[in-house]
């Protein structure tokens, strides 16, 4: 698996555009569309739901991508051991199961 600038690189590729074209579809400058697709600056969060209209993807799966691509560098950077990504799983669920709303019983 790629990183994340990758996947946007390989997808803005995949349709054409040069990073001039893509970056004025993401209101960006060339120069950041360069850095992003070679990891040295992250896009913002708030690119996904363009980014999935712009490349004709599911939003959950560039959402997924994202999120995986900025903690797996995060873990990588603190030299978190692999047992890491089991703790976060355990951690997302808990987070579910804390926020699930109980349905409520008539009588």
């Amino acid at each position: 698996m790629a990183s994340f600038g990758k996947f946007i690189k390989a997808q803005r590729e995949k349709k054409g555009w040069s990073q001039t074209e893509f970056g004025a579809l993401i209101k960006c400058n060339t120069p950041l569309v360069s850095r992003i697709e070679n990891d040295k600056k992250p896009i913002t969060f708030n690119k996904c739901k363009l980014l999935s209209e712009l490349f004709e993807l599911d939003y959950e799966m560039i959402k997924d991508l994202y999120f995986a691509d900025k903690f797996a560098k995060d873990a990588f950077q603190y030299k978190c051991s692999e047992n890491v990504f089991s703790v976060a799983e355990a951690q997302t669920k808990y987070f579910k199961e804390i926020n699930t709303t109980q349905g409520k019983l008539k009588f």
